[in-house]
């Protein structure tokens, strides 16, 4: 029979989920102070979905590195995944004209990453989009066999990507 672990379930570190606190997305400001309408609420989250989310709930990167990188995802999601193909054997319906494959959010999407770029430079723009935009993990872009040193370095540099990120968009909480 095996020793039993000493470890409580609370504080295993190779759990997948965990509590956080969240804006409440159904808030209401109208409402404010009442007990049905609270500014944030409780919700579990699983840390294996990205590395960025990993590195969030272990404290390694702040409240304004996170928005920047969820803001490239989403740029980056928007850019990427909402391509659709033409379909020419499709008749238009009422005279009108063939949609257009490339909508208004996917273009601004396209305009605001191509406007990072030069910020980021190559190796920043190829680092942030493969972790923030694709969800590599930092172990995936160093190699299977790379030091921790590479993978501490990894982490660094992003940490310092997402800096210029949040300057560039604003978001900046240290001073």
């Amino acid at each position: 029979m095996p020793a039993p672990s000493k470890r409580t379930p609370s504080s295993d570190p190779h759990r997948s989920l965990r509590a956080v606190t969240v804006a409440n997305p159904y808030y209401t400001p109208a409402h404010d102070g009442e007990a049905g309408n609270p500014r944030t609420i409780p919700a579990i989250v699983n840390i294996r979905e990205s590395a960025i989310t990993m590195l969030a709930s272990r404290g390694r990167i702040d409240a304004a590195q996170l928005a920047a990188a969820t803001r490239f995802r989403a740029l980056w999601e928007a850019m990427c995944r909402s391509t659709r193909a033409i379909d020419y054997g499709r008749e238009p319906v009422d005279g009108g004209g063939h949609a257009d494959p490339i909508g208004h959010r996917q273009m601004h999407a396209a305009e605001e990453l191509r406007r990072i770029r030069p910020l980021l430079g190559e190796r920043g723009s190829w680092l942030v989009s493969r972790i923030c935009g694709e969800g590599y993990s930092l172990g995936e872009m160093v190699g299977p066999v790379s030091s921790k040193r590479a993978k501490l370095r990894a982490a660094r540099d992003l940490r310092e990507f997402l800096d210029l990120l949040c300057e560039f968009w604003n978001l900046s909480t240290r001073r």
